[in-house]
């Protein structure tokens, strides 16, 4: 009985030691379970916190950005002003620098901004302002490039009255606002996520704490607990010591990008260095291109006037007729000299423009002639599309010679052997359909020709100042810029479509020109023909600075029959004035020292209404405003006899629908 009863002792103990031992090992398991679940809780928390902390640095580099790309256009748009004013090209290029700045910061806004839907909304909304005023200021950069410093000024000054401007900074303010919430909120996330990790590491430390205690309980379960704290505490260790190392070693790494910086703005400053070296190489072999080329077509013409004076002065007293061949060979010569010194003035802008009313049809079908003669006969020419009865406002001299060069150059693209098609269409554009233009009526002319065409890296300079793929000697190197530059003074605009071995095309768009009234147009030619009686002998006063020009004019106006009155200054013809009430007509030089000829006729024109006017010209300088010629005739130096005698004509012509109350009594010839 005894020994029963020792046994069921025995067995009640161990059922009991089985019960504590589950027990403990059921405690165990929670524990464990416990323990794990707040370690991947702070694991969980210490991610969210980096995240919050990583957005809230996305937001302040987001910040940076707005502000950087803000200083980035204020400075474009401060260097195009100093460009537009000095013309320097260097400014020119810190314009073109801090807007390509500008863009890459926008780009790289648009990257950081791409997943939140209302910031990448206002970053497109800012890509479109800021192509918008990419256009605004390339217009007036493009002009202050090719010297056009008051049209720059102009289109500059329009530029900066832009509402985009207050759209810009609208929208900069809108992206600032809306991040600095964002950022706010991303803060309050971010302590949230800290405190959240914070509490539980003291939950967790609780747990170690509580652990501890079990282990005076629960011998192996506390022990192994101790032992893994000692290896997150080991861990911590090394992940301390790894934290200072990677300190180091970011510190390291910044020192020698530090140096890697410096070395590059050295590298930047001496390749901006050479670029402009570079840039002035190219323009002296331009200018060198250009200088051979009028040397060469120079020494051509020069070669025929003075071989032909050389013969026509050794057959003058044996065959006059062959000694007058030689003259009208010379004379030839010369013209040709005199065209190539036009196309010159033209295309330094130094050419003054005389516009009027012109009809493209009819003045193509007067070239023909010279086309054919300029082109040879192995070029066929086509003209079509110019029975339209549409004008344009344009200096019919330019524009022919305009049309001329591109017939030559077509000529010379296809080796003096193809078809060129010289077109005419009347066109409706819309704003910015083609180039710059504004939405009207347009004429367009097109020269075609099946030629060796252009790559894109020809059409990129096409337009480009000095640009020639000529060889040395085969040309003046103005090629298309004196296109460029008439389209452009009369409002107008040049493009070019082409690709190698197809030909090319050059269209030259110009706005349609309305006369009030078409019967006036032709009143000057009509009265010169009824009112002959006009061109009698006059009293005419020269005003020239130049001895021999001088006395060659004043040859020429006695041979015509008129008793001419030659003064070498504006302030000696203003004298002449007041003494003399006889003079019919003055013809002045343009460009003169002391007083110009558009100052002197400024004056004239209030003192002497009565007074016919003839402007005489070979360079008008600063003095060729178009606007400073308005109402009176302008004759081109050098000019023939017969163009003189026709001049004066149509000078005095002009002066026929004066009241006779302005005239002064006894001035009329």
């Amino acid at each position: 009985m005894m020994a029963d009863d020792g046994i069921e002792i025995m067995d009640a103990e161990e059922s009991a030691e089985t019960w504590r031992r589950g027990l403990a090992g059921a405690i165990g398991l929670i524990a464990g379970a416990v323990l794990f679940a707040l370690v991947l809780l702070v694991a969980h928390g210490n991610s969210e916190r980096d995240a919050a902390q990583e957005r809230e640095r996305r937001s302040y580099d987001i910040l940076m950005i707005v502000r950087g790309l803000d200083s980035s256009m204020a400075r474009g748009e401060a260097a195009l002003g100093r460009f537009v004013i000095n013309g320097n090209p260097k400014t020119g290029t810190l314009y073109y620098d801090d807007w390509k700045q500008a863009g890459r910061q926008l780009n790289r806004l648009a990257q950081l901004t791409a997943d939140n839907p209302l910031q990448s909304a206002l970053v497109k909304e800012l890509k479109t302002a800021y192509d918008q005023r990419s256009i605004e200021l390339a217009a007036p950069a493009t002009r202050a490039f090719y010297k056009q410093g008051w049209a720059a000024l102009s289109l500059f000054d329009q530029a900066g009255k832009s509402k985009s401007i207050a759209h810009v900074s609208k929208i900069l303010d809108r992206l600032e606002a809306n991040e600095r919430a964002t950022l706010d909120l991303r803060s309050d996330r971010a302590d949230d996520r800290a405190n959240w990790t914070n509490w539980l590491s003291n939950v967790l430390s609780g747990m170690g704490v509580l652990i501890g205690m079990s282990a005076l309980l629960l011998g192996w379960l506390a022990f192994n607990a101790i032992q893994q704290r000692r290896i997150a505490w080991n861990d911590a260790d090394i992940e301390s010591d790894r934290s200072a190392y990677l300190q180091i070693a970011v510190g390291e790494r910044t020192r020698e990008l530090v140096l890697v910086n410096e070395k590059l703005r050295e590298e930047a400053a001496t390749r901006i260095a050479a670029e402009a070296q570079l840039r002035q190489i190219q323009k002296m072999e331009a200018v060198g291109q250009l200088t051979g080329g009028i040397a060469h077509d120079f020494n051509n013409m020069l070669a025929v006037v003075v071989g032909s004076l050389d013969l026509a002065r050794r057959r003058l007293n044996r065959d006059e007729e062959e000694a007058r061949r030689h003259i009208e060979n010379a004379m030839d010569g010369a013209n040709r000299a005199a065209s190539l010194t036009r196309r010159l003035l033209s295309f330094a802008r130094h050419e003054p423009l005389l516009p009027e009313g012109v009809a493209p049809g009819k003045l193509i079908r007067g070239m023909s002639d010279l086309l054919d003669r300029t082109l040879g006969e192995r070029i066929t020419v086509t003209t079509r599309g110019f029975d339209a009865d549409w004008q344009v406002w344009v200096d019919p001299h330019q524009l022919e010679n305009a049309i001329l060069n591109l017939a030559v150059n077509a000529r010379d693209a296809m080796d003096g052997e193809g078809a060129l098609t010289i077109e005419s269409d009347q066109l409706r554009l819309g704003d910015g359909e083609v180039g710059s233009l504004a939405a009207g009526e347009y004429i367009r002319i097109a020269v075609t020709d099946t030629g060796c065409g252009m790559d894109q890296a020809v059409l990129e300079r096409v337009f480009e100042p000095f640009f020639t793929t000529k060889p040395v000697g085969k040309g003046t190197g103005l090629g298309l810029s004196q296109v460029f530059g008439l389209a452009r003074q009369s409002s107008g605009e040049v493009t070019v479509r082409s690709a190698p071995e197809e030909g090319a095309t050059v269209s030259i768009y110009l706005p349609r020109h309305i006369a009030k009234s078409p019967r006036q147009a032709n009143a000057v030619e009509l009265v010169a023909v009824e009112n002959a009686p006009l061109t009698a002998a006059l009293n005419i006063l020269v005003v020239e600075d130049d001895q021999r020009v001088r006395a060659a004019t004043v040859a020429a106006l006695e041979e015509l029959g008129h008793a001419p009155v030659p003064c070498t200054a504006g302030a000696d013809a203003l004298e002449i004035l007041e003494t003399r009430t006889d003079i019919g007509l003055i013809i002045t030089d343009v460009v003169m020292p002391g007083m110009t000829g558009p100052e002197l006729i400024s004056q004239v024109s209030t003192l002497y209404p009565h007074l016919a006017v003839l402007f005489v010209t070979g360079y008008a300088g600063e003095a060729g405003d178009a606007e400073s010629f308005t109402g009176h005739e302008v004759l081109r130096k050098p000019f023939t006899i017969n163009t003189l005698a026709l001049s004066i004509a149509a000078a005095r012509n002009r002066q026929i629908n004066v009241p006779p109350l302005l005239a002064r009594g006894g001035a009329a010839a």
